[in-house]
């Protein structure tokens, strides 16, 4: 197998072989705006074209070296396995972090015995057996970025039937919202909607004292990706709830960005205000979105990650895992994610200062 660079000629072509937002032409061109590295390679059986993949390298402040990232890439083979481990050391990587867009197992359902999930095994196999030749170094994440779980909904069926799916109580908050409170859902990625979600947003992060990415971060986003749906890019679409109140003031109480990629809709990134929460607008939201999906020709609504099976009831994260759960859509596991060490001795004291850092920055938020 023999690796090249990709060029602008060939984006279209790369968006075909890759399966994620993250892989995609597009988010590259934006990674590159927030000044990151960005390299992209394409894999050769011979003459045809069999694999990409897109690693961002992230400077570690006031050090020389690097870290590599290549999420939601395909499993890689022995050979890729190589070429990452090239390009890290190359590029003064301590180490690259990969999360391969690849399912292990249907949570919610029964598995088949395919001869895709058989070839899908199979593969997995022999990735894990990658892991323990010592070679290769590689091993399971330290300190994984995308969670191991997610939902995914199945948006072929007829309206009807998505909805006759949902959870009893989603039904019901979705026409309280509609119904009794009219709230109404807009799709529109104008300046406006975008400075009303960055606004939404700040409050969200505030009130909920997570971590999230900067307003430059988002607003660098809303300017690099095109906000026309094609089938051939990344696009950004964002969706908005409206409830008006007793005097004819309009709020927006939710704000979704949206990406559209391939035969999927996702649901990267979400903010919503503590005001009129009795309107039920998330709910509202979220069915719109799904309706948009369909609209627009799509298969399958990425929720962007969920808790595992039998989650802890008093994790941070356990009611946004049940909101999207009342959509009946498949629970996923992954493979997992792994780190690719190109610099053992460096890799062991970087995994110490990172464990530090977030023990500071976890007492931070507590004193906040």
């Amino acid at each position: 197998m023999r690796f090249e660079d990709i060029t602008e000629k060939d984006k279209t072509k790369y968006n075909k072989l890759v399966s994620h937002p993250l892989q995609s032409w597009e988010w590259g061109e934006f990674r590159e705006k927030t000044g990151v590295k960005v390299v992209r390679r394409v894999s050769f059986n011979e003459k045809k074209i069999v694999g990409g993949f897109t690693i961002t390298l992230h400077n570690i402040p006031k050090l020389p070296y690097k870290i590599g990232y290549l999420p939601k890439g395909d499993l890689p083979t022995e050979d890729e396995v190589g070429e990452i481990i090239k390009i890290g050391q190359e590029n003064k990587c301590i180490f690259v972090q990969i999360e391969p867009n690849v399912i292990r197992q249907i949570i919610n359902q029964e598995q088949g015995s395919t001869n895709e999930g058989q070839k899908k095994k199979k593969q997995i196999k022999q990735f894990e057996g990658l892991i323990h030749d010592s070679k290769f170094h590689l091993q399971p994440s330290f300190h994984p970025l995308f969670t191991k779980y997610n939902f995914v909904l199945d948006i072929t069926p007829s309206e009807e039937e998505l909805l006759k799916s949902f959870h009893a109580k989603t039904r019901y908050n979705i026409k309280v919202a509609r119904d009794k409170h009219n709230v109404r859902v807009v799709f529109d990625s104008s300046r406006e909607s975008f400075v009303d979600y960055l606004q939404l947003l700040e409050e969200t992060t505030s009130r909920q004292a997570f971590y999230a990415h900067s307003p430059e971060y988002h607003k660098k986003l809303y300017e690099t990706l095109p906000h026309t749906f094609s089938k051939d890019k990344l696009t950004y679409h964002i969706a908005r709830a409206l409830y008006t109140d007793s005097s004819g003031k309009e709020h927006t109480l939710a704000a979704w960005v949206l990406f559209s990629f391939g035969k999927t809709l996702y649901y990267p990134y979400g903010a919503s205000s503590n005001l009129y929460r009795f309107t039920m607008a998330s709910n509202l939201i979220c069915w719109e979105v799904i309706k948009y999906g369909k609209q627009l020709g799509l298969d399958k609504f990425d929720m962007w990650g969920a808790l595992g099976p039998d989650p802890d009831k008093s994790d941070a994260w356990y009611g946004f895992h049940r909101f999207k759960a009342g959509y009946s859509p498949e629970h996923l596991e992954y493979v997992g994610s792994y780190d690719i060490v190109t610099n053992p001795a460096l890799y062991n004291f970087y995994k110490v200062a990172d464990r530090v850092r977030w023990a500071y920055l976890g007492l931070k938020k507590k004193i906040r």
